[in-house]
């Protein structure tokens, strides 16, 4: 038991940090021409950018003629060469200049699209510069830091949900309410008028009346989830603008760099998410006899994006096959339980241990490879810590979860006699008419 959990563990931290930490996952690449100084000469070739190299390769020999890394680039500026063509500049380590050209679509895709990761990248919480390397302990720390802060968002999503289903029950309790004050109406309507009892229930029907529910309780509650920085663009329009995307638990916000609102799809409006790559995801509303309403969007930050919308569209989310491995590992089965605390926690302490103590495995058949990636005593109370924290966020979420299935069955129960109820109205009410 204890080595399927080290193997799930494992697995489900990989898999989540695979799709953030791929540096050869190639972004974009535009047709464009390079200005080879030591030729002096225009060479025609594809440029291509991955979350943290931009390279230029030749068209005609298929040499990388340029490579150099975002970190390392000190601005990007849109200036035009002595020919009047209009070129995308590129400066490096302050001093070192290339120039691109004939860059298609056009320039300023191009400079928004790189711009953006070269931002990301400046912001980045990574350390290159230090040439040494990360401890495995430190590696350890940072992948279940990124899974807490996952977990967190997942509770964080369900804790609005859980709010949309309470104000879904004190809907259907005036509903009740009504159905009740509609019953007593139809009662005294049916009766004949020389009845004694009609003003007795109309007398009952004004004392009983419920009060109506103030419009602060009324439905429809944001509920913001997370603000990311894009690129967008709607349909097949290749021109990337700036601007943010804002995760609500009602749906999702398109707004432009000025903050102006570009598109709303609400929670029911969205019918698929497809996600291209890491940094990519196209976003759909389909219609009968119109044109379909899409955006495609692409963000340093897409991957937070990604683990969001998993969870809130469910089946709508679309990974390529070449995806799967890298967000849906095939064999973790605690990715797939994130509600039951006591896996997440008897998998990865089994490991902490494991590791501390490699001398205590039984049967021998500890791996050398594990025994060597010892880790220190800080580092192990430090991820003894953030373990805690994810155990105490999935317990929690596990309760939420139970709560929810209750509220969802008595929602069930009181739609279907609500529905009886006003199937008898209306056919009492025609039986009037």
């Amino acid at each position: 038991m204890p080595e399927k959990g080290h193997s799930d563990f494992l697995t489900f931290m990989e898999g989540a940090a695979a799709a953030a930490m791929n540096k050869d996952l190639c972004i974009h690449s535009w047709p464009g021409s390079y200005y080879l100084q030591s030729e002096k000469r225009w060479v025609y070739g594809k440029l291509s950018l991955t979350p943290y190299q931009l390279t230029f390769t030749s068209d005609k020999e298929g040499l990388i003629l340029t490579s150099f890394k975002l970190s390392g680039i000190t601005g990007i500026k849109k200036e035009t060469s002595s020919f009047i063509f209009s070129s995308l500049t590129v400066l490096v380590g302050g001093s070192e200049k290339h120039w691109f050209s004939s860059l298609q679509p056009n320039r300023t895709v191009v400079f928004n699209v790189i711009e953006h990761f070269w931002r990301a990248q400046l912001l980045s919480s990574e350390v290159e510069a230090d040439p040494r390397p990360m401890s495995k302990g430190r590696e350890l720390i940072n992948l279940a830091s990124s899974s807490q802060q996952r977990l967190g968002d997942t509770a964080k999503v369900l804790h609005h949900q859980g709010e949309q289903f309470d104000r879904i029950m004190k809907g259907l309790d005036k509903i009740e309410s009504d159905l009740d004050v509609a019953n007593r109406l139809l009662t005294e309507l049916e009766s004949p008028p020389w009845w004694p009892f009609s003003s007795r229930l109309r007398k009952q029907e004004v004392k009983n009346k419920p009060e109506s529910l103030p419009s602060s309780q009324a439905f429809g509650k944001d509920g913001l989830i997370l603000i990311v920085p894009i690129l967008y663009s709607q349909g097949p329009d290749p021109n990337l603008k700036q601007g943010t995307l804002a995760i609500l638990c009602s749906g999702l916000e398109i707004r432009d760099s000025n903050e102006q609102l570009v598109h709303k799809y609400r929670r029911e409006d969205v019918d698929d998410i497809k996600v291209q790559n890491p940094y990519e995801i196209v976003v759909r509303q389909r219609f009968i006899g119109k044109p379909d309403i899409s955006f495609t969007l692409q963000s340093a930050r897409m991957t937070d994006v990604i683990s969001i919308v998993e969870i809130q569209y469910s089946k709508k989310v679309q990974f390529k096959e070449d995806l799967l491995g890298l967000f849906r590992p095939e064999d973790s089965s605690v990715s797939e339980n994130l509600g039951m605390g006591s896996s997440i926690w008897n998998a990865a302490t089994g490991f902490l241990d494991r590791v501390m103590h490699p001398a205590s495995a039984s049967g021998g058949q500890m791996s050398q490879q594990v025994c060597e990636q010892t880790v220190s005593e800080a580092e192990a109370q430090e991820l003894r810590q953030i373990l805690r924290k994810l155990k105490s966020i999935a317990l929690d979420t596990e309760a939420e979860l139970e709560r929810q299935n209750e509220v969802l069955d008595v929602i069930g129960s009181s739609t279907d006699q609500a529905t009886s109820r006003i199937n008898t109205s209306h056919r009492r009410i025609r039986k009037l008419l």
